[in-house]
């Protein structure tokens, strides 16, 4: 839209093989690993040819199990040990990975895959400007309100297929929103939310375009003297859902047979379990509304907080920082890992350095969606939007480490979150904590979830609702207890703007 993010991640592939290996013959010659490649396959079996420097070959082969050493748990580590018993090779492991595997870092399968999950889209708003003298004073002042169009980009985030099931898709806030609106005549409920809003979908791209029936060279307006704008058959219209300027993520809807009848493949992306520094991040947006295209980079930062004025107040934003070259029109378009699974939503930009860019994190998205979709299908039209529970405690942080896990080649930073005080009367009070527990985890519906950084406990409070069964797990004394249940009432759950 009219904003601007950041950019992306490129990283090193991680190479994880899910088959066990059955290595055959082996070499005593002093020629090195050119490369490793998959020749063959029986079904069951899959065969693999080494090709030395000097031109000989071996085979090993990899079963196609189902499980323990014969499925899915084997590893690269698993193939080096394999490999050093049945050749009696001593090579250490940073050698073999140099010397003995070809790494495929094409990601285009995946990048092209996304793109049936991306759309980009169009908001009207009506502002209203005034020219002329000032208050009467250097003469009389002329106002005038039309439509603004402002383009940016969205994901689909869930589909349904049953008849007359919807489609979700997700963008910025500060896309469906204009500061600049004139909310009296922007809307009906006299928000500055956009009045309209249409989504291409990759490859079915349009734009709007003025209408002019009769051909005399100006454009058509309605009732109210706004200029008419026309989307063409392949635009979808969307339906806003709800949406948090705390957060700047915002839903939008569509039945999904008009998605599925411009493009019966289109699909919601795959959510990622997690993301790390150093890890690939692909950006697909719409650049200065020139239409969806990729751009690359790699995770800079996995958490850093940015300043961003969306409505005229400054708030402060938990963001993922990304070298991905991002552009006016990225905002609200996917950020994907190399797999192909979104990780974040584009919102910032820095106009001075171009690989200074940003994106609302995985698990904020994940939490303010479902909250959004979630009370929108509650059949309870008083509530609407994203709620989250308070639970009246604050915490400070010590100890913070780097903590590296070499079988996976990612790590991250842990800290110690200590409660700093509790408010009387709070959530935590009942629960029983006090000042200077230490949280180790929150237990939310029977399912226990680690405390490493003091923003997990907001994450997981988006994901609490009416009647969730939530408790902390801590440490007191060097002594580690797990406090009383409370459960989550929808009066005690507090609506995030």
């Amino acid at each position: 839209m009219k904003r601007i993010w950041k950019g992306f991640v490129l990283t090193l592939v991680a190479l994880v093989f899910v088959f066990a290996l059955a290595l055959s013959g082996c070499t005593t010659q002093s020629a090195y690993v050119t490369s490793i490649a998959k020749t063959g396959t029986n079904g069951a079996e899959d065969i693999y040819t080494i090709t030395y420097s000097d031109g000989s070959t071996d085979t090993f082969t990899v079963t196609n199990g189902t499980d323990g050493k014969d499925g899915a748990d084997a590893s690269i580590t698993d193939i080096y040990e394999a490999y050093k018993e049945e050749t009696g090779s001593d090579l250490a492991f940073e050698d073999f990975l140099a010397q003995y595997l070809t790494l495929n870092t094409d990601m285009s399968a995946a990048i092209n895959s996304s793109l049936l999950s991306v759309a980009k889209i169009y908001a009207e708003f009506v502002e209203t400007t005034t020219t002329g003298g000032i208050g009467g004073i250097f003469g009389p002042s002329f106002s005038s309100s039309d439509i603004a169009v402002a383009t940016g980009a969205a994901v689909i985030y869930s589909m349904d297929t049953a008849q007359d099931g919807y489609t979700y898709f997700v963008t910025d806030y500060h896309v469906i929103y204009d500061d600049d609106a004139d909310a009296e005549r922007n809307n009906e409920d006299g928000t500055k939310i956009a009045r309209n809003v249409y989504a291409y979908l990759y490859g079915s791209e349009g734009a709007p375009a003025a209408v002019d029936e009769n051909g005399d060279g100006n454009a058509d307006t309605d009732e109210n003297g706004y200029t008419v704008y026309n989307y063409g058959s392949q635009a979808i219209k969307l339906e806003y859902v709800g949406g948090t300027i705390t957060y700047d993520i915002a839903v939008l809807r569509a039945e999904t047979s008009a998605v599925l009848a411009i493009n019966e493949d289109a699909k919601p992306v795959t959510l990622a379990s997690e993301y790390h520094v150093g890890e690939t991040a692909i950006a697909i947006g719409n650049p200065e509304g020139d239409g969806l295209s990729v751009t690359q980079g790699i995770v800079s930062t996995e958490s850093e907080y940015i300043t961003l004025s969306i409505d005229s107040t400054a708030r402060s934003y938990r963001s993922i920082r990304i070298d991905t070259a991002l552009y006016q029109g990225n905002s609200g378009g996917g950020l994907f890992n190399k797999n192909g699974e979104l990780i974040g939503i584009t919102n910032a930009g820095n106009n001075t350095d171009q690989n200074i860019n940003y994106a609302v994190p995985l698990e904020i998205v994940r939490g303010t969606v479902d909250s959004i979709i979630y009370y929108a299908n509650d059949g309870n039209d008083e509530t609407n939007g994203v709620y989250r529970q308070m639970l009246g405690v604050t915490v400070s942080t010590q100890n913070s480490k780097y903590v590296y896990d070499s079988t996976s080649g990612y790590g991250n930073i842990v800290e110690e979150v200590v409660v700093s005080s509790v408010n009387e009367g709070s959530v935590a009070e009942t629960m029983g904590l006090q000042q200077n527990d230490v949280l180790t985890a929150l237990i939310i519906g029977g399912t226990t979830y680690t405390i490493d950084r003091s923003f997990d406990i907001e994450n997981y409070s988006l994901t609490m609702r009416p009647n969730s069964l939530i408790q902390f797990v801590y440490e007191r004394g060097g002594e580690q207890y797990t406090t009383t249940e409370y459960s989550v009432s929808a009066s005690t759950l507090t609506a995030i703007d």
